[in-house]
């Protein structure tokens, strides 16, 4: 439950920790911040660390740990079989969400890689609410494609559904039926949809999820690396969630869904990552990639002092306190900048606050990448590092084609207990900055262009030299400041 000022101007998200280590940022000129992002070849991701402010480009492995989960590391068992630390997961997993069944990867994506080898081959089809970069690249690699089946208002930038990742379950139901269900890989739910502005998923659309899975014969998987954030939003805006405890909720996903697997650099704020079941027969499939790819099946590729800061972090996330933070402040930060008249995608969901690049340069083409050329504007505008979730985050069709994304956003994630209010309103400060000099933004083009995962590796330039002009107004408008 939030708590409440006496005094309504004052009221802020409250923090419900305090800072006992910090680490010292520096914010460069201007002039300094075009130099960085051109060396960068406008790719927020070629940044280095030193030359960024407020670095907002993800939430994964960089949330702050908490003083027991650091504590915990200390008691680690280094055994290369039969740790005592793998138990400690596992009975960290058995806790939470009530299954039995675990198998440790290195992070999110290497579960992606388990899952696509275990059950995709040639010219099967895995069917999701909204696909993830990573996931989509495991399944095409190989042979098998991704079919989205978000509800209409996913899609919608700014709507009063509280749950805009529902999959929509008609559509699902007919797809299956059409495919049938020998060619589907599986139904995949993302909880808390990554590249649509981190937006909810309802249990009550979760569950009829896997319903209609296991009527159909389907295997059902959870992604729950943003699992913690969706069950705050259950919490809040779902009516059957209001009273239910944490656990219980955890527990009842485990109970219907077939296969769950999280990103530890998400969930629990650690590093790492589990794949998880009810049923061991789908252990069983999975176990020997493990091996093949990870590491022996007791560490799957963590260094085991992260394995006990991963099992804390998983008792931790049955706190609302812990879980609310981020939500919180993402709140706070898209609700200012809707007040400035700033585009956001809203109701605001977790992970980030996003902001609706195309509205920024409504008259760009997406192969000109606006979401890209406003992550850039903003590096120039406040030392700011989002992240590009549009169609350089896309990969180009089979023939060569771009394939447009739905919708061309910039993150800019809030890490869980690492940024101060101060912090959150220099923000939206600098994005109402260059929202009010949104024409000066111009458009990239590449120079260098993976062919896989381009948005980590690519390097782009500036058409017409709208970063020079862009900082020149900037100078204009703050003076000496930075």
């Amino acid at each position: 439950m939030p708590v409440k000022f006496y005094q309504e101007a004052n009221q802020v998200p409250l923090e419900m920790h305090k800072v006992r280590m910090v680490q010292k940022l520096a914010l460069l000129p201007v002039e300094e911040r075009i130099k960085r992002i051109q060396e960068a070849g406008n790719n927020t991701f070629l940044l280095q660390n030193k030359d960024v402010y407020l670095d907002m480009l993800t939430d994964s492995g960089v949330n702050a740990m908490s003083d027991l989960q650091f504590a915990a590391t200390f008691q680690a068992d280094d055994s290369y079989a039969g740790s005592a630390t793998f138990l400690r997961v596992k009975q960290a997993i058995k806790e939470v969400f009530g299954t039995e069944n675990v198998l440790p990867v290195h992070q999110g994506r290497a579960a992606e890689n388990i899952l696509a080898e275990t059950f995709v081959t040639e010219g099967k089809v895995a069917l999701m609410n909204f696909h993830f970069t990573t996931t989509k690249a495991h399944i095409t690699r190989l042979g098998g494609s991704v079919e989205e089946l978000i509800c209409p208002e996913g899609l919608i930038p700014q709507s009063d559904n509280p749950f805009k990742g529902n999959i929509d379950l008609q559509r699902l139901r007919a797809r299956i039926d059409e495919l049938t269900p020998e060619k589907v890989a599986f139904v995949r739910v993302e909880s808390g949809t990554n590249l649509i502005g981190g937006q909810p998923v309802s249990l009550e659309n979760m569950l009829a999820v896997t319903d209609v899975c296991h009527e159909k014969g389907v295997i059902s998987i959870l992604d729950a690396s943003l699992l913690q954030d969706n069950i705050y939003f259950m919490k809040t805006r779902e009516a059957r969630c209001k009273y239910m405890d944490i656990r219980d909720i955890y527990h009842l996903l485990a109970d219907h869904f077939d296969i769950i697997y999280f990103s530890a650099r998400k969930l629990g704020f650690a590093k790492g990552g589990i794949i998880t079941s009810q049923d061991p027969k789908y252990t069983r499939q999975m176990m020997t990639f493990i091996p093949l790819y990870e590491g022996f099946l007791t560490y799957g590729g963590i260094d085991v002092r992260t394995m006990e800061a991963m099992a804390q972090g998983l008792y931790e996330s049955l706190d609302m306190e812990y879980l609310s933070q981020a939500p919180e402040f993402i709140d706070y930060l898209c609700k200012e900048l809707d007040s400035y008249g700033v585009p956001v995608i809203l109701p605001a969901g977790g992970l980030g606050c996003h902001l609706n690049a195309g509205a920024f340069v409504p008259d760009m083409p997406h192969d000109k990448y606006p979401a890209g050329a406003v992550a850039a504007a903003l590096y120039i505008a406040g030392g700011i590092r989002g992240m590009e979730r549009g169609t350089l985050s896309e990969q180009r069709e089979p023939d060569g084609t771009e394939r447009f994304a739905e919708l061309e956003l910039l993150r800019l994630a809030v890490p869980r207990r690492v940024f101060t209010l101060s912090q959150i309103k220099y923000v939206a400060d600098r994005v109402k900055w260059l929202w009010d000099n949104r024409k000066l933004i111009g458009g990239l083009q590449w120079v260098e262009e993976p062919s896989v995962l381009r948005f980590f590796f690519g390097r782009l330039k500036e058409i017409n030299f709208w970063q020079e002009r862009l900082a020149e107004k900037f100078r204009k408008d703050f003076g000496d400041s930075l």
